[in-house]
C-alpha cells in the first residue's frame, strides 16, 4: 500500500483525541484512534507521527516469525453484549449533544367563534 493521503480527525474537538486515517493508492484506509489522557499530549501537530509509531509497533509485534499473532475479538453486536452496546450508544449520543436531543413538536390553534351554518 502506497499512502497517498492522511487525514487527522478530532474527536470532540480534539478533547478526546484524534483519529488518523492513512489513505492508500488502491482506496484502502487504515485508521488509528489516539485517545488523549489528562495531559492532553496528542494534538494535530504530533498525531500523524504518533499514529505511525503505533502502526510500526503493531507491525513489529505481529510480523512473520513472531509468536504472538493478532487475534480478533467479536464486536459487542456480534457477541450480543447488551451492556457494551448501551455504553457505546450513550457515548455516541454524548458526542452529538445537543443535536441528539429529541425534537419536540408543538401545535397551535386559533380560536374561532361559533361555526356559521
Amino acid at each position: 500500500m502506497q499512502v497517498v493521503g492522511t487525514q487527522v480527525i478530532p474527536e470532540m474537538g480534539g478533547k478526546r483525541g484524534f483519529t488518523i486515517e492513512f489513505v492508500g493508492d488502491g482506496g484502502e484506509v487504515v485508521s488509528v484512534l489516539l485517545r488523549n489522557d489528562e495531559t492532553q499530549s496528542v494534538n494535530p501537530r504530533n498525531a500523524v507521527e504518533r499514529a505511525k509509531a503505533v502502526m510500526l509497533e503493531i507491525a513489529a509485534t505481529t510480523g512473520e516469525g513472531t509468536s504472538d499473532p493478532v487475534t480478533a475479538r467479536p464486536s459487542a453486536r456480534a457477541s450480543g453484549d447488551q451492556s457494551t452496546m448501551e455504553e457505546q450508544l450513550d457515548e455516541g449520543l454524548e458526542g452529538t449533544f445537543p443535536a441528539s436531543d429529541p425534537v419536540s413538536a408543538t401545535g397551535s390553534t386559533v380560536p374561532r367563534g361559533p361555526a356559521k351554518h
